[in-house]
């Protein structure tokens, strides 16, 4: 039985949502009936945290499954980070090895699909979608520090 996606608590500058384990996350069910998509084991977190600048999408794959479709993209750049499990991940005709640790990035127009090659272990991995050439920045030019002390002393708990 699919389990209803938890509802992100809010505040003036946040939104947190726990979404557990990414062991258990084969309990969400992603669907797309205009596009006859259904998907075990993703969850999008564009609506659920109302992020603005990117999609992020939290996946797992169970063991000797594939994808099975190859998608691309019409505007946004994909980044794979893979944080379990292992796997081949294929963009247009070429295949290469995932595993904990790999990180993926995919232009818009590359063709895409992956497959979890373990007999006995969920892939599990992060993809973060946002437009493609859109931050010019460095690392960190947009941060800036706040002059105050950090204190964990008398704050509101949520």
């Amino acid at each position: 039985m699919m389990q209803p996606i938890p509802i992100a608590k809010t505040g003036q500058n946040f939104a947190v949502v726990d979404l557990g384990k990414f062991s258990d996350l084969h309990q969400y069910i992603f669907e797309a009936e205009e596009h006859s998509i259904k998907l075990e084991g993703k969850v999008f977190l564009k609506q659920l945290l109302n992020l603005t600048s990117a999609e992020i999408s939290l996946n797992t794959l169970q063991p000797l499954k594939s994808i099975p479709f190859y998608h691309k993209h019409r505007l946004n750049e994909e980044i794979y980070i893979f944080i379990h499990g292992r796997g081949e991940f294929q963009v247009d005709d070429r295949v290469f090895p995932v595993c904990e640790g790999t990180v993926v990035r995919v232009d818009s127009e590359g063709e895409r699909c992956l497959r979890n090659t373990s007999d006995g272990e969920q892939l599990n991995w992060i993809v973060i979608q946002s437009r493609a050439g859109s931050y010019r920045d460095r690392t960190i030019e947009d941060g800036y520090g706040v002059q105050k002390r950090v204190s964990w002393v008398g704050k509101q708990r949520v």
